[in-house]
C-alpha cells in the first residue's frame, strides 16, 4: 500500500509529465515545406530530443501521452486512477475539459434559443424520397 507522501510524489511527477506534454505541443516548430511537426528543444520525461519529429503528413507515427505514461507506470511512478472513481476518461472530462473550455461555458450561457415554431416536417419525417 502507498503512504501518503508517495502518492503526493506520483502526483507531483504525473503532473510535471502533463505539463511538459502541453508544452510539447504549445511550443513545437512547424515546417511548412515538409508538413511536419518539430520538437522546438529537449522534453526529458517525454523521451523527445530537439528536432525530433512529432507529426508528419507521411511516414511517421505520431507519439502519444498513454504510451509514455505507460512506460513510467511500468517503473512505478505513476499510476492510473481506480475504476471505482471512474478511471482516466472520466478524469479528462471533468477536471482536464472543464478548465479547458472557459469560453464556451460563458458562450452556453448567452445561447437562446430559437423561438419561432417548427414547421411540420415533410412526409411524416421520412424525408424527401419518394419511395415505391
Amino acid at each position: 500500500m502507498l503512504t501518503v507522501k508517495g502518492k503526493e510524489v506520483r502526483d507531483e511527477f504525473l503532473h510535471q509529465l502533463k505539463e511538459e506534454w502541453k508544452q510539447m505541443w504549445r511550443e513545437r516548430f512547424d515546417d511548412k515545406v515538409r508538413a511536419e511537426g518539430i520538437a522546438a528543444r529537449d522534453y526529458p520525461l517525454l523521451f523527445m530530443d530537439r528536432g525530433f519529429i512529432i507529426f508528419a503528413s507521411r511516414d511517421a507515427k505520431t507519439p502519444t501521452f498513454s504510451e509514455i505514461k505507460e512506460f513510467w507506470a511500468s517503473q512505478g511512478l505513476v499510476y492510473s486512477p481506480d475504476p471505482i472513481v471512474g478511471g482516466w476518461r472520466k478524469f479528462i472530462r471533468t477536471h482536464v475539459l472543464s478548465q479547458q473550455c472557459t469560453k464556451c461555458s460563458k458562450r452556453a450561457q448567452h445561447y437562446v434559443e430559437d423561438k419561432r415554431k417548427k414547421q411540420q416536417p415533410k412526409k411524416g419525417g421520412r424525408g424527401w424520397l419518394h419511395i415505391i
